[in-house]
């Protein structure tokens, strides 16, 4: 795909995620790779409302050479894009439910959310969480980065979530399942429940292993 072709794609992925009430206001970041580098979404940018000729364009050191200035938050990607070769798209969001899930006490930091469908283990697998950090603390970056070694998709803490995928289609897809099984945990709470069982769900990581 041609960078005017991931551009417009860029920019339909936002206008689709915020018309779904995945993001709002100036909230969420998208960025892709490029074979010398990485376009990613401006600072303070409605991703409902991209204008494919104002993307920040960034070098492949991650210098901002082109376009508006690159969301403040592009450290993150850097540092999941350094871990994981394989993927070439990342999305950051502040959804509602996954940022819910990010705030629980009591749930396993090592994997948050349980096996509640086939999708969400062969989409997701783990879900770690990553320890609070102010936005902007380099502290973070470096978090992302070490948990970004092993995982795929993490929940910032009281933040949101950051998922990789081999390409844009795969991130966001990732992304929407990771969201609607955060609702769907939130929504099973205090009701009797069913999960996969660790046979069933390890026999799905074994048979769909995630490289994103």
């Amino acid at each position: 795909m041609s960078e005017a072709q991931l551009r417009q794609e860029i920019c339909a992925v936002g206008a689709s995620i915020h018309s779904r009430g995945l993001t709002h206001g100036a909230t969420g970041n998208i960025s892709v790779r490029l074979a010398d580098g990485w376009l990613m979404t401006p600072t303070g940018s409605n991703l409902g409302n991209l204008d494919p000729d104002r993307l920040s364009r960034l070098d492949g050191s991650g210098k901002h050479i082109a376009g508006d200035k690159p969301t403040k938050e592009n450290f993150l990607h850097l540092a999941v894009y350094d871990q994981r070769p394989g993927s070439g798209a990342v999305v950051h969001l502040h959804a509602t439910h996954s940022v819910a899930v990010s705030v629980l006490a009591d749930l396993d930091p090592a994997d948050l959310l349980p096996p509640i469908t086939a999708y969400y283990v062969m989409r997701i697998g783990k879900l770690p969480l990553v320890p609070f950090y102010a936005p902007g603390d380099a502290k973070l970056a470096e978090a992302v980065r070490q948990t970004a070694r092993e995982h795929h998709a993490m929940l910032l803490a009281n933040h949101g979530p950051v998922v990789a995928g081999t390409n844009l289609a795969a991130a966001l897809d990732a992304t929407e399942e990771l969201e609607e099984t955060a609702r769907l945990f939130l929504a099973l709470q205090g009701h009797r429940t069913r999960y996969l069982t660790k046979e069933q769900t390890e026999t799905l990581r074994t048979a769909f292993p995630n490289k994103a």
